[in-house]
């Protein structure tokens, strides 16, 4: 993809020796139906979010399977296979769905198969480039769900293991078992919580992938920090959220979603966003 595209200007990262990603990505949780539940009210729009995205020069797109259930996976295959040469497309497994806005883990081996074999369908792919844990299991250990990873990577339904909503002991720990190449949690300006992880991943070169990467909370009240750094760039407050994580960590591969193409084209232009030092500091103290 030509390097003037507008995503590019977040640079890139490599994940596991071969997998090279722009630090903009995409999220696709949101072009589902209300709750993250049953098809989009305008199955064609999601398709152009989708096809915008990567013309805008994203090559990291993130799902899961649980997310419709199976609709958010079907829309992708529908709107991009064949795939262009270079795109990402990530998943996740281990969370089942009983209706809008319920999750239940599920880290069981039989399960992570049979959702990993039906994610190779619904995608339309051999191999999946990046298939991520969605959540721990307590009632299943670590080991077992990771055991069932390794066994579909040896047989080449799964090129890297990742991991999300996980802390710095779980991440160990599944990393002295297996590479790891990267780390989806909840971050963001307003939300530092997994910080240590987050760290952690800078230190070992892993990908962190903030998911609601830009809640901000009481940040963007009225004249509050975001909204006067977004003031004085004419800029959203989204905006300065998203180049805040991008200059926060080197990396940070932020995938904010949305079912707009005029929200889309915004996240990305918050790649060329440029905050100095002193914005940094007025952000990070909040």
């Amino acid at each position: 993809m030509p390097t003037e595209l507008p995503a590019a200007a977040a640079g890139s990262m490599t994940l596991g020796g071969d997998l090279v990603v722009r630090r903009m990505g995409f999220g696709a949780m949101r072009l589902t139906g209300q709750g993250i539940w049953g098809a989009p009210p305008d199955r064609a729009r999601a398709h152009a979010v989708l096809r915008r995205a990567v013309e805008l020069g994203v090559n990291l797109i993130d799902t899961a399977d649980s997310y419709g259930p199976d609709v958010s996976e079907q829309i992708i295959a529908e709107a991009l296979h064949p795939y262009p040469a270079g795109l990402v497309i990530a998943t996740k497994g281990g969370l089942t769905r009983s209706g809008p806005g319920q999750w239940h883990r599920n880290g069981r081996p039989e399960h992570l198969r049979k959702a990993c074999e039906g994610s190779l369908r619904k995608l339309r792919v051999d191999r999946i480039d990046l298939y991520q844990l969605h959540a721990v299991d307590p009632a299943v250990p670590m080991e077992e769900s990771l055991g069932e990873l390794i066994r579909l990577r040896t047989e080449g339904k799964i090129r890297h293991i990742g991991l999300s909503n996980v802390s710095v002991e779980q991440l160990q720990k599944a990393r002295a078992r297996v590479p790891i190449v990267s780390v989806q949690n909840r971050y963001n300006i307003g939300d530092r919580a997994s910080e240590d992880v987050l760290q952690l991943c800078a230190r070992e070169g892993l990908g962190f992938l903030p998911w609601y990467p830009v809640g901000a909370g009481d940040l963007t009240r009225a004249g509050g920090p975001l909204d006067r750094v977004a003031r004085a760039h004419a800029v959203t407050p989204a905006q300065v959220a998203l180049a805040w994580l991008l200059l926060h960590s080197p990396v940070m591969l932020p995938i904010p979603g949305t079912s707009s193409v005029q929200h889309l084209e915004e996240n990305v232009a918050a790649a060329a966003l440029s905050l100095d030092d002193a914005e940094m500091l007025t952000l990070e103290r909040g």
